[in-house]
């Protein structure tokens, strides 16, 4: 949607001037030319951001400043000002102002003070839906709670406050603001503002010094406690720790490989924040995504950055057991369950005990080990078969599937209790061609990787066969990726891939090339080696793959001229 921008100047020149520019750009504008029309306008109509003359005939853009904060309003206002000191700027920055610009304003200085307001704006919404889905993640952890009485005096303190915070079990009884904790100082205005009040209290990521010197992000939440008669006696203060989400949230800002998982896409971004998180939980995780998305460098990621690190992964794969023998594999037998059986065998699950335990195309159990993985699950506990002493297990459970398990379970074919159980949380991996913009990083990755597995020094893929890459959907995603860059490394004895050394049905083949693309294809890969040596024939033949007398001939053939090759280079 058009971005819709409020102007409020008392000088209808400025006022015209804004809103011609910024009508010419495609934007939406409204006009306002004192405090109190703004005002107006803000009773009836939200806006993206905001352009305020800092000196307005019935107040200052400071008063539309404070309104728009007392209205709870998210839009970024930029101050114009005739006197641009650096006096005035601060003033405004500090009392919240995006950016402020001086008069006379240009159209380019406009237009660009707007795209970078409006930019941020669209960031911050971006990170609030960040904050919400890393909420949902957290809600197992347990939060600190406090209860005051309305005195301030603690009632209750629970193990988290004492753990995280630094409080202790004999403050109970004391006045909160005498307490000796993270931020006290701080949060005991929160809680004095709130036992004011009577109404719930949010205070979002505040920064609280702990006795150590080191910082704490906190957020804060409370509720008043309420006699049977409504009369408010107290309240219940909520904090929760969000030190280490601001940390992921900025060590992941451009993070281009988590692991051995590589992508700078948003897609990606996001998975590597949720599996960052999730990697000091024990929720139980679902990956879900198309075959060769990854599913499995997702599972290792989750195991290697998480607690059980140090502790056994043990991986099945659901649909390459047989019927037959994945229950024994997976929860042991006693010598003589069944024919064959001439020893005790402890099974995948004893193994995994006190780690964890990964299966991947969990949608091919049968309804017979739905059951007792459904036990596992909730009870913590299995009996191996022909034995009926149940075993205890701590296992942390990864699951991941290219099947849709919702259709399963409406056609009967998948538990739904078991369903829901491990869509805990999900993780779903898109297709590659839903981030394309991750291949050139893909395959700089593998090219490094494969020229340290076959010892040679390919320096790049062609600009031809990386543009039949980004336009090819990709329906084996990375995996099929993967496959093609080792088949490529195979057969290129040079240091160039071209459209010869990829798999012969790649796109179709190249045989299904008409001769004009073809023709196309080798003249420009031809033009840009020429262009990349700076027409030095011998390095772009060893460039090319190709000997010297070949080249020449090409040349001839596609009557390629030294300068054709430069501007094809565009100089």
């Amino acid at each position: 949607m058009t971005a819709k921008i409020l102007i409020i100047d008392d000088e209808e020149s400025i006022r015209f001037t804004f809103e011609r520019f910024l009508r010419a750009a495609g934007y939406t504008v409204v006009t306002a030319e004192s405090c109190a029309e703004a005002i107006e306008q803000f009773a009836h109509s939200s806006f993206d951001m905001v352009f305020a003359d800092i000196i307005l005939g019935d107040g200052t853009g400071i008063d539309i400043l404070r309104e728009i904060k007392s209205r709870g309003l998210i839009c970024p206002v930029i101050m114009v000002t005739g006197d641009p000191g650096l006096e005035t700027a601060t003033e405004s920055i500090r009392l919240g102002a995006f950016d402020y610009i001086p008069k006379p304003i240009n159209q380019e200085s406009l237009l660009h003070a707007a795209r970078t307001a409006l930019k941020y704006k669209a960031i911050n919404e971006e990170n609030e839906k960040f904050r919400a889905n890393l909420e949902a993640i957290f809600r197992s952890v347990k939060d600190a709670i406090i209860t005051v009485n309305a005195d301030g005096v603690v009632i209750e303190i629970n193990e988290a406050a004492v753990s995280i915070f630094g409080y202790s079990p004999n403050d109970k009884g004391k006045a909160f603001n005498t307490l000796q904790g993270t931020g006290t100082e701080q949060l005991a205005k929160i809680l004095d503002e709130a036992l004011g009040t009577g109404e719930p209290l949010t205070v979002d990521r505040i920064e609280c010094q702990s006795a150590d010197g080191t910082t704490r992000v906190v957020s804060v939440k409370t509720f008043p406690l309420l006699t049977p008669q409504g009369i408010p006696s107290g309240l219940v203060m909520v904090l929760r720790d969000d030190t280490r989400v601001v940390d992921l949230e900025k060590a992941l800002n451009n993070q281009r490989q988590f692991h051995r998982i590589v992508g700078k896409s948003g897609p990606m971004q996001k998975i590597f924040t949720l599996i960052s998180a999730l990697s000091q939980v024990q929720t139980t995780v679902l990956i879900t995504g198309e075959s060769g998305t990854g599913k499995e460098l997702v599972a290792d990621a989750l195991y290697q950055s998480g607690e059980r690190s140090s502790k056994p992964m043990i991986k099945i794969n659901c649909s390459a057991l047989p019927e037959s023998l994945l229950e024994s594999e997976l929860f042991g037998h006693v010598k003589g369950a069944f024919t064959g059986a001439i020893k005790d065998n402890i099974g995948r699950f004893h193994s995994a005990n006190g780690g964890s335990i990964f299966f991947d195309e969990i949608g091919e159990i049968t309804p017979t080990v739905q059951v007792k993985l459904l036990r596992v699950l909730e009870e913590r506990e299995f009996e191996r078969l022909g034995s009926s002493t149940p075993t205890k297990v701590d296992i942390r459970l990864i699951a991941a599937t290219n099947k849709d398990l919702k259709e399963k379970v409406s056609l009967g074919e998948f538990r739904e209790d078991l369903y829901y159980r491990l869509k805990v949380v999900e993780i779903k991996l898109p297709a590659l061609r839903d981030r394309r913009e991750d291949i050139p990083l893909l395959v700089n990755h593998f090219r490094n990787s494969f020229n340290a597995t076959f010892k040679k020094d390919i320096k790049e893929v062609s600009s031809d066969v990386l543009k039949a890459f980004l336009k090819y959907p990709w329906p084996g995603n990375v995996r099929e990726l993967h496959h093609t860059m080792e088949h490529a490394f195979v057969l290129c004895n040079h240091n160039i891939i071209t459209f010869d050394h990829l798999p012969p049905d790649f796109m179709g083949g190249r045989a299904g090339q008409s001769p004009e693309d073809r023709y196309e294809a080798d003249s420009q890969a031809i033009r840009a080696a020429l262009t990349k040596t700076a027409w030095n024939k011998a390095k772009a033949a060893r460039l090319l793959g190709i000997d010297r007398v070949t080249l020449y001939r090409k040349i001839k053939r596609f009557n390629i001229m030294q300068s054709s090759a430069l501007v094809y280079d565009g100089r």
